[in-house]
């Protein structure tokens, strides 16, 4: 019976690491084509399959197309923010190459809580 539930204990640690993972802040900047990083940045195309760690990455697979809406800036320049069809989330750069770019002229803003958001099942969690 105890090995039972020391076996619950572990899960339960576990599942709450792996909470805590999908809604840390990614980093505090971000680069938009507007202040409110409402304007399309870019059209990228997929280089390779893609599937993240979580609910805020976006799942892709080569060829597809992803419009950009921003980047993450200063602490963690690697990942931008996009959206395919109904899909929206974060990517590493490095996974796309540029097709069409539509805002020359980057804006800097602070993040905020909700670009962190992740959805699990019918609850929102925050950092």
């Amino acid at each position: 019976m105890s090995r039972i539930l020391d076996q619950r204990i572990l899960l339960l640690g576990i599942s709450f690491l792996t909470s805590l993972q999908s809604t840390k802040v990614l980093s505090e900047w971000k680069k938009c084509g507007d202040r409110e990083c409402e304007t399309a940045m870019s059209r990228v195309q997929a280089t390779t399959d893609y599937i993240g760690p979580d609910c805020r990455y976006l799942n892709f697979k080569t060829g597809e197309e992803i419009m950009v809406y921003s980047k993450l800036s200063r602490k963690n320049e690697n990942l931008w923010t996009g959206s395919k069809g109904k899909d929206f989330g974060y990517f590493p750069k490095d996974a796309v190459k540029v097709e069409e770019v539509f805002i020359a002229e980057e804006v800097e803003v602070l993040t905020k809580e909700t670009d962190f958001l992740c959805l699990h099942g019918d609850k929102y969690a925050f950092e």
